[in-house]
């Protein structure tokens, strides 16, 4: 059966009346609702894991303008009928992203930030021709929606509305924000932390302390931000991640959430792969996938039953934090990520009231992002060796589809790394058959590379090639030479030289000179340097096995 699956549908309303297939989590509406002292709750979880889709149900459950109750037929809330009586399209709900305001310098993104208001406004333009709402209000207004608004303007905007809106309805107003945090991290990215932060911070302390026009807000976002005096003094504020216990199971895919899914798309098979590359997030106490991953994939099965697993939440972003932290921490982290890489845990100390401009003041911090973004996740009690010491976390990569944005990371980090790398003396080995020097300096730098889980052979080949990139040489990876393909060329055109190399995965250390003859071996029965003899003077032939961050090179 073809299911109609959402993938990058964020709408609430949209989705529904679409027949799109939903995943019921309007559960979150009742745990919300039944305890309503919260005057502010923050839910911080990583991207891709539903936060926007859960506000824009918010919304369509909460807003005074609309008519729900069929856009909910069916769903879980209709069910607690006495929060849907006294909730359901009773209050006036103002809701914003700043999920797209972001850019490379200030301006730009308080131009997009004005630009978001100015559509809040217009949605609700019919509060500037109101009787109702005071002409002092209206003024503001409508340089709001005009983008005329000055810098004060945009600070107090969200509590001019909140004030206009509670005047029009005579009820106090419910504060939806998706994406929070996003202005911020892309300020401290960019230089312009301070210019932004003095937008932020003004913008949502008047909106949620002492506002006698708000009932109460929800906010989402990746990080927790308190410490930038955000949320410092807000009354009845409660903040939700995923190290709580509280809204766990409504961000991500639960197993039996992905199980009815595959029941409904007729694609139960893929059980187990869909679970070894998208599950593995622990957020309290519960287990959930990645629902982006998960739908996308599901999607591409019914169109392609062969298709394979891919990184889809790695094209959702640059991944750019797991280069940082690698840049910034270096030597210090190594034989961490490489326990990580071969699927063990780490204990850290976690702090979740983070502040921007400080992610990279320490390795604490550090491992604390990976965390609270999604990269790392917290491991099960029962699959831990010891219990870590107080007020640490044990943390593992969770799944197939992380492991693998790790490790192209980790590439790029050394093909960008290893040029800086003095390798005069490596080249100088190739190009005169040095087979004990050019050991020697592979060893070198093998010690400074992080290595991967399961040592494949692709890690290095990888390492081969990356060796010789951008040092002015022609590089061939896995070509067909001979009667096969061998591992890496290298050319050196100017001086008629050219270097093969065979690489082998030695299973122990006593293996490896077997391994490294293995290698000369296959490069001379498939003859991958015969095609080179008319067009180069020099060709060096090397096999090479390699054992964890050791090697051995041979020469024929």
């Amino acid at each position: 059966m073809k299911l109609n699956i959402p993938v990058g549908v964020s709408d609430f309303e949209e989705l529904r009346k679409r027949d799109y297939y939903y995943v019921d989590k309007t559960g979150l509406i009742f745990d919300l609702l039944k305890n309503s002292a919260a005057k502010v709750t923050l839910l911080t979880r990583p991207r891709r894991f539903g936060k926007t889709l859960a506000m824009s149900m918010l919304e369509s459950f909460l807003d005074i303008r609309r008519n729900s109750r069929e856009l909910f037929d069916g769903l879980q809330i209709m069910n607690r009928t006495e929060i849907c009586e006294k909730w359901m399209n009773q209050y006036p709900v103002l809701f914003l992203s700043l999920k797209d305001v972001e850019g490379t310098s200030f301006e730009n993104a308080f131009g997009l930030l004005k630009f978001v208001i100015s559509q809040i406004c217009i949605t609700h333009s019919y509060l500037k021709k109101s009787d109702r709402v005071s002409s002092a209000y209206k003024e503001i207004f409508i340089r709001l929606e005009d983008q005329t608004a000055s810098f004060t303007d945009i600070q107090s905007s969200l509590l001019v509305l909140t004030k206009m809106m509670q005047e029009y309805y005579k009820k106090p107003v419910i504060l939806l924000m998706d994406e929070y945090d996003v202005p911020v991290a892309a300020a401290s990215s960019y230089g312009y932390y301070d210019k932004m932060l003095e937008v932020i911070r003004v913008i949502m302390s008047s909106a949620l302390k002492d506002n006698q026009a708000l009932l109460f807000a929800v906010i989402t976002g990746c990080l927790k931000i308190t410490k930038e005096s955000i949320f410092t003094g807000t009354n009845n504020f409660v903040s939700d991640s995923i190290s709580s216990a509280r809204l766990d199971e409504y961000f991500g895919f639960t197993g039996n959430d992905v199980k009815r899914l595959l029941e409904s798309a007729d694609l139960e098979k893929y059980g187990e792969r869909i679970q070894s590359w998208y599950d593995g997030y622990h957020f309290g106490d519960v287990d959930v996938y990645c629902p982006w991953d998960v739908m996308n994939y599901v999607r591409d099965l019914q169109f392609d039953p062969d298709a394979r697993p891919v990184s889809y939440w790695k094209n959702t972003s640059s991944n750019s934090i797991i280069r940082s932290f690698i840049d910034f921490a270096g030597n210090s982290i190594t034989r961490k990520l490489e326990t990580l890489m071969e699927g063990g845990y780490i204990t850290e100390k976690i702090e979740e009231d983070l502040t921007y401009d400080y992610l990279h003041s320490s390795e604490e911090n550090l491992w604390s992002v990976l965390y609270l973004t999604g990269y790392l996740t917290k491991v099960r009690e029962s699959e831990l060796k010891a219990f870590p010491r107080e007020n640490r976390t044990a943390l593992s990569i969770p799944n197939a589809e992380i492991r693998e944005i790790f490790e192209t990371t980790i590439v790029n980090w050394f093909d960008d790394s290893v040029k800086k790398w003095n390798r005069q003396k490596l080249f100088e080995a190739v190009w005169t058959g040095d087979a004990a020097q050019l050991e020697e300096e592979m060893n070198r730098l093998l010690r400074k590379t992080i290595s991967y889980h399961d040592y494949r052979e692709d890690f290095y080949h990888a390492f081969l090639a990356g060796i010789f990139t951008g040092a002015g040489y022609m590089v061939e990876s896995n070509k067909e030479h001979g009667e096969g393909r061998s591992d890496v060329v290298v050319f050196d055109p100017v001086n008629s030289c050219a270097a093969v190399f065979e690489a082998k995965y030695s299973r122990n250390l006593n293996d490896m000179k077997n391994s490294c003859e293995k290698a000369l071996f296959q490069i001379n029965e498939k003859m991958y340097a015969k095609e080179f003899e008319d067009d180069y003077d020099h060709i060096f032939c090397y096999g090479i096995s390699f054992f964890k961050k050791r090697c051995m090179v041979g020469i024929k």
